[in-house]
């Protein structure tokens, strides 16, 4: 029988040998029915890999990103039937590569697309009544920590990140400007990248942690848009629960 290692390690290298010994259901040797197997696994996967990066797709071409998924498959093969879960370890993997430093933002721009998977796959949740917000008096509410969607994702980035993705995948206006704090939510059925106001992604940071209300917009400079964050975070149903 043929050493599984060596079967499983040769299906993602073109130029690997075919496996000793290995025969097709009538023990005739396999090895043509191995080397077309071998491309459809990679095809496959590289398809897998274009569907969760599409910004990365958009930005550098597909004749391009064909290329490098050749190389991240060889690298980092799938350790998981779930193909949703596969390319988690791509943007890190883009900003190794050295044909990439001019395009220093592809890494942080890529989080956003795992990011977008993993808030689809993540688990339901309800939001709130905005009421009940409103509701409280203002010591609670200082002294309130809140629970979030389990969708609810911050990517930051010293880039543009989220007006690359928006110009690349839905024709939003040329970015311009300097980094970007990128929160995905999830409100209903498909997550949405929402670009964060200045110094928010800091309270929404101390939020999560369960710090209260009050301390958490404390950690804000004066260019901070507390009624933009609420209604950011209650409008698209983040906000899950309010301990106090």
């Amino acid at each position: 029988m043929t050493d599984q290692s060596a079967f499983h390690a040769g299906l993602l290298s073109p130029t690997a040998p075919i496996p000793a010994g290995l025969t097709d259901g009538q023990n005739r040797p396999a090895g043509r029915r191995y080397g077309v197997y071998r491309n459809n696994v990679t095809v496959s996967l590289r398809e897998a890999l274009a569907e969760g990066f599409p910004s990365i797709v958009g930005l550098i071409g597909r004749e391009n990103f064909d290329h490098l998924a050749r190389a991240f498959l060889r690298q980092s093969p799938p350790g998981s039937p779930l193909m949703m879960h596969y390319g988690a370890e791509f943007p890190d993997f883009l900003a190794t590569v050295e044909q990439l430093a001019p395009l220093p933002y592809l890494a942080d721009v890529a989080r956003i697309d795992v990011a977008m998977r993993q808030s689809y796959h993540a688990a339901d949740s309800a939001g709130i009544d905005p009421a009940d917000l409103q509701a409280l008096d203002e010591n609670t509410l200082l002294n309130s920590r809140f629970g979030f969607a389990p969708s609810m994702i911050l990517v930051r980035s010293k880039w543009p990140i989220g007006s690359i993705w928006h110009y690349t995948l839905r024709q939003g206006p040329k970015p311009t400007g300097n980094g970007e704090d990128v929160l995905i939510l999830r409100s209903e059925y498909d997550p949405e990248p929402v670009i964060l106001g200045a110094a928010a992604a800091d309270v929404v940071i101390a939020l999560q942690s369960q710090t209260p209300f009050g301390s958490a917009i404390e950690t804000a400079d004066d260019r901070f848009d507390l009624a933009m964050l609420l209604n950011v975070l209650l409008s698209r149903n983040a906000i899950t629960a309010l301990n106090y």
